[in-house]
């Protein structure tokens, strides 16, 4: 299974749009302009040209392109691909802003002899540019803020996703500025293909977002059935799927809307499809919100749940190399579906290494479960590690039997502090074929 890295998808996009902007430098007359205002200008261009793509990248993907789970490896990467798609836009925006103000500096030691003539527009062009310039600096200031609340990790969930329902009206704001104020020849050059091609799908993304129609065809209402609490901070959720179910494969997580005002939070369906039209989520206390479902929740209370998404699939495993799996906390729920999925069929089951870290594997309520299924499957090989009884896991002995020409599979569901610590580890003892596949859902 080949993915896109965040990393090489970025470079991509960044590359493409940076090759069009050389090929319209290329295609400049001859100026008498002073080679620093030019430079200016270019820097202007290049920093508002990477702002404006990343961030109609950003709202693209914001609607939830079930084409691109499986070049992405998932719907959570494409996510942390919005995430960061917006962050490199606000980025660039910040140095688009610091070269626009860098003109007084330029003033005070060249002059402004050998400036760049400004492009001129008469009657309504023109007063729509002044209005874009206008409108435009406030977008970026305000994108700057909502910008700076989002890496505030500390800052609330619930406030930050009320402001973050704003950035379609920015980006339509910022869009707008940039098609009135790019040079007019970009429009029959490459780059302004491109940008043309990247606003289209930008705004898209921001008029689905407005309209409230993003993921509306795998979205519907379902029925609470059952709510149990099989430990302090654990709620188990037994749901009855909305009409048009589509049914979902192991270890896919669906977006449960349980409190409107919350809005959406993606939960892992730790049961498997049986055609029954049930599904069931265990969901640990990590916010408010999840804290207070205990009391919120009632059987025959209605719920909006939107999926399946993911590729975190039990089917997606490669059952030709070396299984390990590994579950930290609430991220054992993938598995328990995989689980729950292979217990009537035995014979089926792959070779697998399954280790489940948790604080205590003396009062955690998932051990025994995990143990009773993996007792009805002779190729998973459960290994439980209690923090509190000094079991920490590390890459040597998660491969502790594992031959270093061995070729392996990494399936991963956990704190992202784990897996980091994990992959350093491995990285260290130099493993070569051994691929790692990770699930970390996070809204912001």
């Amino acid at each position: 299974m080949t993915y896109f890295s965040r990393m090489s998808f970025f470079a991509v996009v960044v590359g493409v749009l940076a090759l069009a902007w050389g090929w319209s430098v290329q295609q400049m007359p001859a100026s008498l302009a002073h080679p620093l205002w030019i430079a200016r200008q270019e820097a202007m261009y290049l920093s508002g040209l990477m702002s404006i793509g990343l961030m109609s990248l950003a709202m693209y993907l914001a609607t939830r392109p079930l084409w691109l789970e499986g070049a992405f490896g998932g719907m959570d990467r494409i996510y942390r691909a919005h995430k960061w798609a917006g962050i490199l836009g606000g980025s660039f925006a910040i140095l688009h802003w610091l070269v626009e103000m860098s003109d007084d500096i330029l003033k005070s030691t060249i002059g402004r002899a050998g400036r760049v003539p400004k492009e001129e527009a008469a009657g309504l062009l023109g007063s729509m540019r002044g209005l874009a310039e206008d409108m435009g600096e406030w977008g970026y200031y305000l994108l700057l803020a909502l910008l700076a609340i989002t890496l505030w990790r500390r800052f609330p969930y619930r406030p930050w996703r009320f402001l973050h329902r704003a950035m379609p009206v920015i980006y339509l704001v910022l869009a707008f500025h940039s098609v009135l104020l790019a040079p007019r020849d970009y429009w029959t050059q490459p780059v302004g293909w491109v940008l043309a091609g990247l606003i289209v799908a930008g705004v898209h993304g921001a008029m689905r977002a407005l309209r409230g129609t993003i993921g509306q065809a795998r979205r519907g209402r379902g029925e609470i059935l059952a709510v149990a609490q099989p430990a302090p901070d654990i709620v188990a959720v037994s749901c009855r799927v909305p009409a048009g179910w589509m049914g979902h494969q192991p270890g896919q997580f669906a977006l449960v809307t349980f409190d409107p005002v919350e809005g959406a939070h993606p939960f892992t369906i730790a049961s498997a499809d049986h055609g029954d039209q049930t599904i069931e989520f265990r969901i640990k206390a990590l916010g408010d919100h999840t804290r207070q479902l205990p009391v919120m929740l009632r059987p025959g209370q209605q719920v909006d749940i939107e999926g399946p998404y993911g590729r975190f699939e039990l089917g997606r495993i490669n059952r030709r190399v070396r299984q390990f799996w590994v579950a930290g906390g609430i991220g054992v729920t993938p598995f328990l579906a995989w689980l729950k999925a292979l217990q009537g069929h035995p014979d089926e089951a792959p070779e697998a290494d399954l280790h489940y870290c948790t604080r205590d594997r003396d009062s955690d309520p998932f051990v025994t479960e995990l143990r009773v299924m993996c007792a009805d499957l002779p190729g998973v090989r459960l290994h439980v590690h209690g923090s509190a009884q000094g079991e920490l896991l590390d890459a040597n002995r998660l491969l502790a039997d594992s031959g270093p020409g061995e070729t392996a599979e990494i399936w991963f569901c956990g704190p992202g502090g784990l897996a980091d610590s994990l992959r350093r580890g491995i990285a260290g003892i130099g493993r070569k074929r051994l691929s790692f596949h990770q699930e970390a859902f996070v809204m912001r």
